[in-house]
């Protein structure tokens, strides 16, 4: 197709889409290209159009291309030319969709950043083109936006919740049934929409992940230890995750494979966005890098079909992914917590060289089940780390209790989601 008839197709393709609003601010500057990152199937290009729509381009003021889509450019200059004499003017926003199909596509990218005359946005695909890749190759001039799964309050927006102070006893009710769906089948925009069927998502999700994400990018060989890795992974979800104990594992089954490979699956793992290695928290940098991490999956339903259903687990797992969806980042301002006599807190907030909040997580309805080994770490580091604002996550508990000269809040899964 030539880039005239594909770049009027395009905008007349997507005029006609639903696309459902993304609580993700994009801030766009002239002095950095916006890289849109996230893991597979979490909307990225769905939320390009949503950019456009809630910035209210009109055709004139955009250029969208998707590399993947059969189209004549060998020069992202060459769609410059062609906008200007479709519109009589240039475009304002640049919009380029996996981008890595397009040969030394960095080096045209980077000639248009330096004009300084376009907001520019670039999307990539994991399985060929990993985010800290973006960042390398257009010499740090790109800044990351990162586009993970539906957060709960897209999802009330999408089933006609809006957020405000006070609910009805029916919209309350809606809401938990929501969250109870969400807790089992997760935040996936297929799957949230009813596209596919939840199980059939996830098979295919892994195989992806294995095959094209993992196999094909990185070229691995070792195969059948690849897979032990990421069962490992998922059955570890919130729990420690120890690369020395999956050594020994598949070391007992015949398997050879060396600890340097699965640290390098480690880091992929994180790479492709398909979890997160969160560790311990500690004032010093070294002893952060140095702890064992806890994992957690990048959405709580790929333990439901793969493992099995656990409360408590869906509940921190979504906990942690709120957090970061948020804003938090993992082992920058984002912790855990454990000492020596196994006291944990499950999260541990930071703001700046103080820590600023102390979140416990507990799949709980009364005070019955609110358990001493959750409340007596709460208290513990609040004195050590000097820090009051003590909050417990419950599924439907609420209460303010002082206990021991300390104020904790204890808030359901729903609320704390929605405020």
């Amino acid at each position: 197709m030539d880039l005239k008839t594909y770049m009027l197709t395009k905008k007349e393709s997507i005029r006609g889409l639903q696309v459902h609003e993304r609580a993700i601010e994009a801030r766009k500057s002239k002095n950095f290209i916006t890289s849109i990152i996230g893991p597979r199937r979490a909307g990225k290009t769905y939320f390009v159009y949503d950019l456009i729509r809630r910035a209210g381009l009109g055709e004139e003021d955009f250029v969208l291309i998707n590399f993947e889509e059969p189209l004549e450019i060998r020069e992202l200059d060459e769609a410059i030319v062609e906008h200007h004499e479709i519109y009589g003017r240039e475009p304002t926003y640049i919009f380029l969709d996996e981008v890595q199909s397009f040969k030394d596509w960095e080096k045209h990218v980077y000639s248009l950043y330096e004009r300084k005359k376009y907001y520019l946005f670039v999307t990539g695909s994991s399985s060929r083109l990993l985010s800290r890749e973006i960042a390398t190759r257009l010499r740090g001039r790109a800044i990351p936006l990162y586009v993970f799964p539906f957060s709960f309050k897209e999802v009330l927006k999408i089933n006609g919740l809006e957020l405000k102070k006070y609910y009805s006893y029916y919209e309350e009710a809606k809401m938990r049934h929501l969250l109870s769906s969400c807790l089992k089948r997760g935040f996936f925009p297929d799957v949230v929409l009813g596209n596919i069927d939840p199980f059939d998502f996830f098979k295919e999700y892994l195989d992806l992940v294995i095959y094209r994400d993992i196999v094909d990018r990185f070229g691995i060989r070792n195969r059948h230890s690849l897979k032990a890795f990421l069962k490992s992974c998922i059955s570890s979800n919130t729990s420690p995750f120890s690369v020395h104990k999956v050594f020994n594992s598949l070391k007992s089954q015949g398997a050879k494979v060396s600890k340097k490979t699965l640290y390098a699956f480690q880091k992929i793992v994180e790479d492709i966005n398909f979890g997160f290695f969160l560790r311990k928290f500690e004032w010093s940098r070294r002893k952060i890098e140095l702890s064992m991490p806890k994992f957690y999956l990048v959405d709580n339903a790929i333990y439901t079909y793969f493992e099995r259903e656990d409360a408590g687990k869906l509940l921190e797992n979504i906990v942690f992914l709120e957090l970061v969806k948020r804003g938090f980042k993992p082992n920058e301002n984002l912790f855990y917590w454990r000492d020596l006599q196994g006291d944990e807190v499950d999260f541990i907030l930071k703001e700046g060289n103080r820590v600023s909040s102390l979140i416990q997580v507990t799949y709980a309805s009364d005070r019955d089940e609110i358990k001493e080994r959750e409340i007596k770490p709460l208290i513990k580091v609040s004195t050590e780390l000097e820090c009051n604002n003590l909050s417990v996550v419950t599924w439907s508990y609420e209460e303010d209790l002082r206990l021991e000269n300390k104020r904790i809040r204890f808030t359901p899964l729903w609320k704390w989601l929605t405020t």
